[in-house]
């Protein structure tokens, strides 16, 4: 399948889901995550017309971001480690992974030295896997408030990962459970402005996500594919 039949097949079943769910297109941003492909092909996702770029290791993305950064918009989605955010800071325009203070912090630190502001989901483990990342939901509220103070920093959503499915509409709990965790805190008004964001739904379950409020899904093998060795 080539390139521009896998976008055209996302379209297709984002424009059902959002059908399915009385939403409008227009609310739903599709990510392609590239960390499995080449430049070559990142370079021809974004010729496509696909805005999004998503990476989860600095490492990974340096040669790519080097060479198209400035080309579309770049979030990165993986776990940050505390060094490697002077990698990052001012090359992506949305860090999805904010989980612990300490990142936060050095976040902070070295956006006002770059003296900007970076936009950032606060990762959340809805499903409570011991082997995913993200702050438990009910510590999110006193996260908000220990983070008030770092100006630099900009909450604008929640990212969560469900759990992998063979059976994708076994993934709503998490979906929906992140999605009223975001109404909840909005009603606290925990944040400057109210978080609108959702980064949820993957390869195998975005339908679902979106149909339960994801503003955002990050798609990797549907979208772009996946080379072995990239």
């Amino acid at each position: 399948m080539t390139l521009q039949e896998r976008i055209a097949g996302v379209e297709e079943r984002v424009a059902r889901a959002c059908a399915a769910s009385g939403r409008d297109v227009a609310d739903v941003k599709v990510i392609a995550v590239t960390k499995y492909v080449s430049l070559e092909t990142v370079s021809a996702v974004l010729e496509a017309g696909l805005e999004d770029i998503a990476e989860s290791r600095w490492q990974d993305a340096e040669p790519k971001w080097n060479a198209l950064g400035h080309k579309g918009t770049w979030h990165f989605i993986g776990h940050l480690q505390t060094n490697k955010v002077k990698d990052v800071i001012g090359k992506f325009q949305y860090i999805h992974s904010l989980d612990r203070l300490s990142l936060a912090r050095e976040l902070h630190k070295k956006a006002d030295a770059a003296g900007i502001t970076v936009n950032v989901f606060l990762q959340v483990n809805i499903s409570g896997e011991d082997t995913k990342f993200g702050l438990a939901p009910g510590d999110v509220p006193g996260f908000l408030h220990e983070i008030a103070g770092l100006h630099r920093i900009k909450v604008i959503g929640l990212m969560t990962m469900a759990p992998y499915e063979a059976e994708p509409e076994q993934t709503r709990p998490v979906f929906r459970g992140l999605r009223e965790l975001r109404d909840k805190l909005n009603l606290l008004a925990l944040t400057p402005e109210p978080i609108q964001e959702l980064s949820m739904g993957m390869s195998n379950d975005f339908e679902v996500a979106i149909e339960e409020g994801a503003t955002w899904v990050r798609l990797g093998t549907v979208l772009v594919g996946h080379e072995e060795g990239a």
